[in-house]
C-alpha cells in the first residue's frame, strides 16, 4: 500500500476526498480558502483536539498539545478568521464569569451534505461539528432524469443556504457505485444509472456557487466513522456497506485505501455462486446479487407479489407477519464467505457493518459471526471485532466536504500523526 493509493482520514492528517480536487481550484466553485498550500500542522492538531474533545479552552490546548501560548493564540486567530472555529462562553459550576472556550463553528458557518440514492435523496446542513438536526434534513423522491435530479437537489440546497447570517462553505456529495476521482465522474452506478458519465460535483457547484466534492458511499461512510463514530479514534478498520450495493472501505494507519482511480473495495463483485443470478456487471453470482438491503427487499417483493423497500421488509419481519427464514439462511451463508475473505485478506482489528438486513432477526448477527468464525483463519478471526456501524451516509457527505475544506485551506504534514509533540 503506497501513498498514491491512500488518502488521509481525520483532522490531524487530513486530505480531501480527492487530492486532485483540492489542488485544482477552478472547476468546483469558489475556492477562497486556498490561500496557502504549505502544511499547517498546528492548525490540524488544534482542530483535531477540539473535534475529539469538544469545546476547549486555550490553556487546555497549550497543555494537551505542548505548544506555547503565543503559538496557540496565533493559530487560533487564523482558524477563527477562516470560519472554522468560534469562541463561546460555556457555563460551568464555578464562581465568577464562565470561561471562554473554542469549538468547531456551528452558529454562523455551515456545510451541506447531499446523498444520491435509489428511491430517496437527502440534502442536509450542519455546522462543522457534524451535528444533524431533523429540521435541516430534507428528503426528496429521486427524480427520473439527471436534469431533474440536479434541479431538485439545488432547490433543496438553496433553501438551506438561505439561513440569515450563516455562511455555507461547501457541499459533500455521497453517491452509489464508482467515482473516477481523476476525472471527478460517476462511472458506474447501477442503482441510479442516470448519474453515470455525469459530474454532480461540477453541476451542483455551478448552480450553487460553492465548493463541492463527491465520494462513493463506501468511502463516505469510512469518513463518517472516522469523524463521528463512537470509535472515531480507530486508525485501522474495515467498513462494509450492504445498503444499496455491497462494497467496503479499508482504513490503514488512518489512511483510506482508494486504488488508482478510487475504485478499490468492490467486494460486492466477488463471485459467490458461478451459476447464480446475472449481475449488472455482466458476471453471474456476485455477492451483491444476494446480500444487500436492495437485493433482499427485491427477493421478498417478488415472493409476496408486491413492492416492498427494506424498511417495510424489516417492519413486517419484526412483527412476525412474514417468514424470512430462507432469506436469512441465504444471507448468513453467502455473507460469511465474503466476510471470511475480507478477514483473511486484510487482517483488520475491527469490521464495521452497515446495513438494515441485520435488523431482520435478532438471531441473524450471532449466526453470521458463528459461520464467519468457521470459515476464517482462526488467528485472524480471533483478533477481529465486529461492530454495527452507527453512522449514516448523510454524515459521510458532511465529512467529505469538511475534509476537503480543511485540506484546501491548511494542507497537512505527512510527518505528524494525531498528537505528537512538535517543535515550534
Amino acid at each position: 500500500m503506497n501513498d498514491r493509493e491512500q488518502s488521509d482520514l481525520g483532522w490531524s492528517e487530513v486530505s480531501s476526498a480527492d487530492a486532485d480536487l483540492a489542488a485544482d481550484p477552478s472547476p468546483h466553485g469558489n475556492d477562497v480558502r486556498k490561500e496557502n498550500r504549505r502544511p499547517k500542522v498546528n492548525e490540524h492538531r488544534i482542530l483535531r483536539l477540539i473535534h475529539d474533545c469538544g469545546p476547549t479552552a486555550r490553556a487546555d490546548i497549550v497543555r494537551q498539545l505542548g505548544l506555547s501560548a503565543p503559538t496557540v493564540s496565533k493559530v487560533v486567530a487564523s482558524l477563527l478568521d477562516a470560519g472554522f472555529l468560534e469562541e463561546v462562553e460555556m457555563p460551568e459550576m464555578q464562581v465568577g464569569r464562565p470561561p471562554k472556550k473554542l469549538r468547531l463553528a456551528c452558529e454562523k458557518t455551515q456545510v451541506l451534505g447531499v446523498v444520491i440514492a435509489p428511491g430517496t435523496c437527502w440534502v442536509v446542513s450542519s455546522g462543522l461539528d457534524g451535528e444533524l438536526e431533523e429540521s435541516r434534513m430534507h428528503k426528496i423522491r429521486t427524480p427520473d432524469t439527471y436534469e431533474g435530479l440536479i434541479a431538485a437537489l439545488a432547490d433543496q440546497a438553496r433553501e438551506l443556504m438561505n439561513r440569515e447570517g450563516v455562511e455555507t462553505l461547501g457541499a459533500g456529495i455521497c453517491v452509489p457505485g464508482l467515482v473516477d476521482v481523476s476525472r471527478n465522474l460517476s462511472v458506474l452506478a447501477a442503482s441510479v444509472p442516470m448519474i453515470e458519465g455525469r459530474s454532480p460535483t461540477g453541476d451542483l457547484a455551478e448552480r450553487l456557487g460553492i465548493e463541492c466534492v463527491t465520494l462513493p458511499a463506501k468511502h463516505a461512510l469510512c469518513l463518517a466513522q472516522s469523524h463521528f463514530g463512537e470509535n472515531r479514534r480507530e486508525e485501522d478498520f474495515v467498513l462494509l456497506d450492504f445498503s444499496t450495493g455491497a462494497a467496503l472501505g479499508v482504513v490503514n494507519r488512518g489512511r483510506l485505501l482508494k486504488g488508482k482511480n478510487g475504485f478499490a473495495g468492490e467486494v460486492g463483485h466477488i463471485t459467490i455462486d458461478p451459476n447464480g443470478a446475472r449481475c449488472f456487471c455482466g458476471n453471474r453470482g456476485c455477492l451483491v446479487t444476494v446480500v444487500s438491503d436492495v437485493a433482499v427487499a427485491a427477493r421478498v417483493s417478488e415472493r409476496l407479489g408486491r413492492y416492498l423497500d427494506i424498511e417495510e421488509v424489516v417492519k413486517l419481519a419484526r412483527a412476525g407477519e412474514i417468514d424470512l427464514a430462507g432469506e436469512i439462511r441465504e444471507i448468513v451463508y453467502y455473507l460469511s464467505i465474503g466476510l471470511a475473505n475480507v478477514i483473511n485478506l486484510f487482517n483488520p482489528p475491527t469490521i464495521f457493518l452497515h446495513a438494515r438486513i441485520f435488523d431482520l432477526s435478532d438471531d441473524l448477527f450471532p449466526s453470521l459471526l458463528a459461520e464467519v468464525r468457521r470459515r476464517s483463519l482462526r488467528p485472524t478471526f480471533a483478533e477481529c471485532r465486529f461492530v454495527r456501524a452507527n453512522v449514516n451516509k448523510q454524515q459521510g457527505a458532511v465529512a467529505a466536504i469538511l475534509d476537503h475544506l480543511i485540506e484546501s485551506w491548511a494542507p497537512r504534514s505527512d510527518t505528524h500523526r494525531r498528537y505528537p509533540a512538535l517543535t515550534h
